[in-house]
């Protein structure tokens, strides 16, 4: 491996990840098609979509736990939230993450394709008056979260990706929790949902260890610089970033599969 393929791996994890301290993600939703498409552009290497989706779910694992150190403090992080929707998503990460072995590269594909067009198409509803609830009064339906979060890390598991691109849209829209809130409790959830996709793309060999190794390094320096500048930016523009990203990025994935 030359220093091309090293440079490449740890910008394309420290883009990713700095946006994942920054939105709430865990960053995959950019990762998993940087991977996919920019080392074969550049002649440096060519990883298939199970090596991209072992790789994400790894670097997610260390990124999260980044983002959520950086999110500590503030009041931020609801722990009932993390606590259901965290146990839900990981039983649901574990079973995807293993079972994805058994999948086709067109069929991981199209689950991402699948997940990212849900998200941003939830991103562009409305959520007026979400950040005027005060952090400690904030309320949710513990079971509707629990079974979205289960169903959200069955895909998310698939594809190596913690599932927070499909997460945070649902706790904004659906369990109408503040934009801040959201971004910081839903690094933690993504950190659980990474433990069970992780286990099942290691138990299953699908894990390339070197580039992840490079993607973790990027990660822990990239997503706590990314949570700093999230508190300072402005709630509306960052759910702005997110919806375009997320867009951008669906709006690829299905180009390539039709």
């Amino acid at each position: 491996m030359d220093i091309g393929f090293i440079i490449t791996i740890f910008l394309i994890g420290f883009v990713g990840s700095y946006v994942s301290g920054m939105l709430g993600i865990g960053g995959s939703i950019i990762k998993y098609p940087m991977l996919l498409y920019i080392p074969p552009l550049f002649g440096i290497a060519a990883f298939s979509a199970h090596e991209v989706s072992g790789i994400s779910a790894i670097q997610v694992f260390f990124a999260t736990i980044a983002g959520v150190w950086a999110y500590r403090k503030g009041g931020y992080l609801n722990k009932k939230l993390i606590i259901y929707m965290g146990g839900a998503i990981l039983i649901g990460s574990f079973i995807g993450g293993y079972g994805s072995k058994l999948m086709s590269e067109g069929g991981i594909n199209l689950i991402y394709g699948i997940l990212a067009l849900i998200a941003a198409i939830m991103m562009f509803i409305p959520k007026k008056g979400i950040d005027d609830i005060p952090l400690d009064q904030v309320t949710f339906n513990k079971w509707l979260a629990a079974a979205l979060a289960l169903i959200v890390g069955l895909g998310a598991g698939i594809v190596g990706a913690a599932g927070a691109f499909l997460l945070v849209p649902i706790m904004l829209v659906v369990l109408k929790i503040p934009t801040r809130m959201t971004i910081a409790s839903s690094l933690a959830i993504t950190f659980i949902s990474s433990i069970g996709a992780t286990i099942g793309k290691i138990t299953t060999g699908q894990v390339d260890y070197y580039p992840a190794f490079i993607m973790i390094i990027a990660s822990l320096i990239a997503s706590p610089l990314g949570a700093i500048a999230g508190k300072k930016v402005n709630t509306k523009v960052l759910q702005v970033i997110l919806a375009v990203l997320i867009f951008a990025t669906a709006g690829k994935i299905w180009l390539d599969i039709l």
